[in-house]
């Protein structure tokens, strides 16, 4: 026992270290999760006062625009749920408030590292290969600044990997494994949508199981019981059921984004943060076969790319293919191979644009442990296959250098990703704040409403709730800022919309917009970030001029 818990000390470690250098949700996706978060510890439930993305409304201005609005119409729950407990504990405005929220995904995360040990032990890996992988899921090159963060990243890849390795030993005959991925695989999903493809992959396994006995003529008989696959699935229920019917009851759907069109029936990513294009069937089709082949093929381009550069470090990612390879018959890796066949499919095929907009990179995380571990399985198979050409080379030995070589290459880039990322992350936490110092000095009120390009991040940073500046014209803009009683407006130059580029460039203002009340100025010369009143309600004259209803 004491390898796998100097593994998981060593991954806790690791997430330490990352939580203590930058504690603070750094993206929309994890301060969306800490803002649920802080509503659930203060008592208003799973409701939140801004709105991150308009399909969490149907896609569109809502007939009677409100704010709070329920929250999950896009993301799952889980993330937040989690951080309740650590929260309660410390209160929501504390100065350990942010490492309370962020604790949780430390201490589940880090049981990934133990898990690559556990599953390639079950392999039959060699020791070496095992801690190896260990250490390297501890500490996962390029990803691992996002595995400390209060978002699904350290809840998913142990739930998915602990599925995908139960779902092994059932297939080796372990009907209790079997059975309990389903319930890991109900966790997943409750983390993360994508987490119902392991449900998928489970139903595969069992499918398998049969054809294989089936295939023998009764020389072989199934080692799954049709008992154990009903147990897999009602586990699944248990842990989704409560949510999906939270679901119905709110929203009287299960995936109430989806159903607006916005995730699947979008040209681009652009569209995916505009109200007025259309996101219809029809509208996807009438790009033309050509280009929307062009989508699915330039998706899943992107996902093998993001997984080769943050997961492999490019340099590994042959050697993972190779130890696939090498590996492809035996049943201790058919779930995770299916898994990940599954996973790409679905990126190219479904979610295609929205693969370069990060999501991912939040898949790929659970593909880490397995990579890992077949990654060192491929540069053993790549040293014997050069060892028989070459009778001085003793293959072992050259494969564990060759090992530990690519561990070291792996921490490495994790110590430089890991610090490269936290200077961009602290960057734009510090605009963030500066924002809620002109706000203050500007005199907003407590409840005044802002628009902005991440309006779960300046929920957060600022205090603020508010909607996002969507991705359509001027007079769309408009609307959405008189339709919720908006009082200010922050744009970014680094992060805007195509529409207020003459605000930033210009200082060209519809009347609506009033002078800034603070521009910073980049070392170009030119506005980096500016704060603007927006003055849409009779009587407002921070805009220059007495403000009424728009003609």
């Amino acid at each position: 026992m004491r390898t796998p818990l100097a593994l998981y000390a060593l991954a806790l470690l690791v997430r330490a270290v990352l939580v203590v250098h930058y504690p603070d949700p750094a993206y929309p996706d994890s301060s969306y999760y800490v803002d649920v978060a802080r509503q659930l510890v203060n008592g208003n439930g799973f409701n939140v006062d801004f709105i991150w993305i308009f399909p969490e409304v149907g896609g569109r201005i809502p007939d009677v625009p409100a704010l709070p609005i329920p929250s999950n119409a896009h993301w799952m729950p889980l993330a937040s749920i989690v951080q309740v407990p650590f929260l309660l504990l410390t209160g929501t405005a504390s100065t350990a408030a942010a490492y309370a929220a962020a604790a949780p995904f430390a201490i589940v995360g880090a049981l990934a590292a133990p898990l690559a040990w556990a599953l390639a032990r079950d392999a039959g890996s060699p020791g070496w290969v095992a801690v190896g992988a260990g250490v390297l899921t501890a500490a996962p090159a390029l990803l691992t600044p996002f595995m400390a963060q209060p978002d699904n990243f350290g809840l998913y890849q142990p739930l998915v990997v602990g599925a995908l390795w139960l779902t092994a030993r059932g297939l080796k005959g372990d009907t209790r494994a079997f059975a309990l991925a389903g319930l890991l695989a109900g966790g997943a999903t409750l983390a993360r949508n994508d987490g119902v493809l392991v449900l998928g992959v489970i139903g595969l396994a069992f499918l398998w199981d049969r054809w294989r006995a089936w295939r023998s003529t009764g020389s072989r008989a199934p080692r799954i019981p049709l008992a154990s696959a009903v147990e897999a699935v009602a586990l699944f229920l248990v842990v989704m059921l409560p949510w999906y019917a939270r679901q119905m009851a709110v929203f009287g759907q299960l995936s109430p984004s989806t159903a607006s069109g916005k995730v699947l029936f979008i040209r681009d990513i652009g569209e995916w943060n505009s109200i007025s294009t259309p996101a219809s069937l029809d509208h996807l089709l009438g790009m033309g076969l050509g280009p929307l082949l062009l989508t699915r093929v330039g998706g899943l381009v992107s996902a093998v790319w993001i997984y080769a550069v943050l997961v492999g470090g490019v340099l590994l990612a042959p050697f993972m293919l190779v130890g696939a390879w090498a590996r492809r018959r035996q049943v201790d890796y058919g779930p995770f191979l299916a898994y990940a066949t599954i996973l790409f499919a679905f990126s190219a095929i479904v979610s295609a644009v929205h693969v370069p907009g990060g999501t991912f990179i939040h898949s790929a995380c659970a593909l880490v442990p397995y990579s890992y571990v077949l990654a060192l399985e491929g540069i053993r198979a790549s040293t014997a296959w050069v060892a028989r050409r070459r009778p001085s080379w003793d293959a072992e030995r050259s494969a564990r250098i060759f090992g530990n070589a690519a561990v070291g290459f792996g921490l490495v880039l994790a110590v430089y990703g890991s610090f490269s990322v936290h200077l961009t992350w602290d960057h734009v936490g510090q605009q963030r704040q500066d924002v809620a110092g002109v706000l203050d000095q500007a005199g907003a009120a407590p409840d005044d409403r802002l628009m902005s390009i991440d309006a779960a991040g300046y929920r957060y940073w600022t205090g603020h709730g508010g909607v996002v500046l969507v991705n359509d014209p001027l007079d769309v803009i408009e609307d959405v800022a008189r339709a919720y009683d908006i009082r200010w407006l922050a744009l970014e130059r680094g992060d805007a919309v195509a529409s207020v580029a003459p605000i930033l460039d210009r200082d060209e203002r519809p009347a609506w917009i009033g002078p800034p009340a603070y521009a910073s100025q980049g070392t170009d010369g030119r506005v980096d970030w500016a704060v603007y009143p927006v003055c849409t309600t009779a009587g407002d004259d921070r805009c220059g001029a007495v403000t009424g209803a728009r003609p």
